[in-house]
Parts: C-alpha cells; structure tokens; sequence
C-alpha cells in the first residue's frame, strides 16, 4: 500500500522520491475539492431555475461573525503553518495534525489579522445580496471542522471500551473514523449554515446529496491506496477467474496502520480480505454518475435527498456484513447498519410524504365565466 503520496509516486515512476504526505488526507483533500465543485454546480442550477434566491449579506463586524474569522484564522495557522514546516524539514505530519500540538505564533497573529480585517473591512460589492454558491468557501471550512470531530467522537463511541481504558490514543490517532459520525455533523452544520441565510432546507438537502456521494467515493479511493484498516474480514470463497487478487482478496502490504505480520520492513495482513474500501469507492462513484445524470428529471424538492438516503443506506448496510466493524450485541449489527437502516427508513418515509402531499393536495377551481 502506498501510506504516502511518495510511496504512490515511487511505485508508479519507479522512481525514489521522498514526499511525506499523507496519501488518504490527500484524497480526502480531493474528496473536499469534488464535492465543492458539484455543490457550487448545483447551486447555480437552483438559482438559475428560481429554485433559489439572492441572500442578503450579513455585517461582518458583528461579534460573533468576528469571532469566527478569528477563530478560523487561528486554526491555520496553528496547524496548517506547522504541517508546511514539518514537511519542509521532513518530518511526520500526521503527528502533528492528530495531537494538540502547532504553531502558537502563526496561530495568534492570524487569529488577529483576520479577527481586525473582518471588523474593519467595508463589503466590497455595491449590492448587499451575494449568490448562494460565494457561501461555498465558508461550508467547506466549517463542514470539515465539524465532519472531523463528527468522525472522531463516532468512532469513540463505536470503541468505547478502548476509549474508557485508553482515551488519548482513541481521540488523537491517525486512525479510527466513522463515515456516518462525520456525515452526520458535517450535513448538520451544512443545513444550519443555509437555515442562518434563509435558504430552505429541503433544497439545501437536494443540493448537497450528488456532492456528498461523490465525496464519500472519493474518500474511500484514499483508504483503499493506504490501508487505513477500514477492510474486510478475511475472504475464505474460491476467487473467480476473472477477477484480479487484488480485487477479491487482498492482504494489504505496508498498510498505514502496521496492521498484521512484520515482513522485510513492513507489514501485511496474514489473510486475504475483502477490499470493501475499493467496493464503496466504485458503487458510490457510480451511483453518483446515476444521481447526476437524473438530477434535472427530480424536479419535486426532497427528492434527490430522499433518493440519496436510500442509496447510502443500502449501499452501506450491505458492505458491513464483509467489514471488520464490531457487531452489537442485541441485533448483530454494526453501528452503521443501524444509522443506514434509518437512512433507509427516512428515505422510504420521505417519498410516502411527497407522494401522499401530492394526492391530498387540493386542486385548482376553475374559475367561473
């Protein structure tokens, strides 16, 4: 496996380049930039059609909205001028990203040049209306930040035995994220972002769901070329003709996580599992390509997102019978399979609301002459 993008360049090129970048956080990164350019699309769409509207530019010299850019200004520099460093003179950055530890300086003086320019700046466009899709570069910050901790606190809680003997390794390891946790924190921010700007949420809903599927197959693209230890259990079945080893079963060498056997100077699974990070990766990115081919037909509000839910969820539920993931004890499920059951439920539910809201919906009188 490749844990960083030098690992992947040296295995295409063959050639030895050293380059200490995180090979699923570059992917992930991929994964922010796709779903960015599909939300910005969407968005114009909406707003071309009057599906949406104009929203009005709030003062950015109000407390809160100081405190924000501050806040903001002082998570990059804190971390993101201490990663550029750590990978400047060749260390680790992932130590780093998952740890309490920065760059305190870059941290402050960021935190005041952009908590004074966001008090002090004038608008810079003569009208106090700006399009939906300028928002874009705000969503992506603040559903990252939250996606992450999202993430982090649905792992703990899916590993709460781990967390109660060993905490600070659960919550500050380079491994150890739900999808559901940072999913559900990340839309959550995203649908309260459009409820602060008077956007309703159903098209908010509608506008996010191809992104969030393309993103989530994107992601999984970086957890498959890493081995991040979100595999399968090992597959026992004879392994079509047709179909590569890598495909089918696979032992993941020099994994991200130094998960399995000691090998030459890495390490590797002692058994063939299912590549599941590889299967959700295809079937999201194809039912992304369905989502966007059919997205100008779904012209009822909700139906894209009750549309997404059911994907999601079936897709889901069904990879995590070959996933690794601890079972509950009470229904034999995992914690996702529970979330992508209600997925699921709200998806089914939500198509007998529009369609129910359609048949008892009065009609039109026809006037009288």
């Amino acid at each position: 496996m490749f844990p960083t993008i030098g690992d992947l360049i040296s295995y295409i090129f063959h050639v030895h380049v050293k380059v200490n970048l995180q090979t699923f956080g570059s992917c992930m990164a991929l994964a922010f930039a796709g779903a960015y350019v599909v939300f910005v699309a969407e968005f114009k769409r909406k707003e071309k059609d009057g599906t949406i509207g104009l929203i009005r530019v709030k003062d950015a010299s109000k407390p809160l909205e100081v405190f924000v850019n501050a806040f903001i200004g002082f998570l990059i520099g804190y971390k993101v001028v201490a990663i550029m460093l750590a990978l400047f003179v060749g260390h680790d950055p992932v130590s780093l990203l998952f740890s309490l530890r920065g760059n305190w300086i870059a941290g402050s003086v960021l935190a005041l040049v952009w908590g004074c320019w966001a008090f002090y700046s004038k608008p810079v466009i003569s009208s106090p209306y700006i399009h939906p899709y300028q928002l874009m570069p705000y969503i992506v910050f603040m559903v990252a930040v939250w996606g992450f901790l999202g993430a982090k606190l649905f792992d703990a809680a899916e590993h709460f035995q781990e967390l109660l003997y060993d905490p600070k390794t659960v919550l500050f390891s380079r491994s150890g994220f739900t999808y559901y946790g940072g999913l559900i924190f990340g839309a959550l921010t995203y649908l309260w972002i459009g409820y602060r700007h008077r956007i309703k949420l159903i098209h908010m809903a509608d506008i996010g769901s191809p992104g969030m599927m393309l993103a989530y197959g994107i992601g999984r693209i970086g957890c498959q070329l890493s081995g991040d230890g979100d595999w399968g259990i090992v597959n026992k079945q004879l392994k079509p003709g047709w179909i590569p080893q890598w495909a089918w079963a696979y032992t993941y060498p020099h994994n991200a996580i130094d998960a399995g056997v000691y090998k030459l100077g890495y390490y590797e699974l002692p058994a063939g599992v299912y590549p599941t990070p590889l299967y959700e990766a295809v079937l999201c990115i194809l039912l992304f390509l369905i989502m966007w081919m059919i997205r100008k037909r779904l012209r009822v509000p909700g139906t894209m997102f009750f549309l997404f839910l059911i994907l999601n969820g079936v897709e889901r539920y069904y990879i995590e019978i070959i996933r690794i993931t601890p079972k509950y004890t009470l229904f034999q499920l995992s914690q996702a399979q529970l979330i992508a059951l209600l997925f699921m439920a709200g998806g089914v539910g939500g198509f007998v609301w529009l369609t129910g809201r359609s048949y008892f919906s009065p009609t039109k009188q026809i006037p009288k002459l």
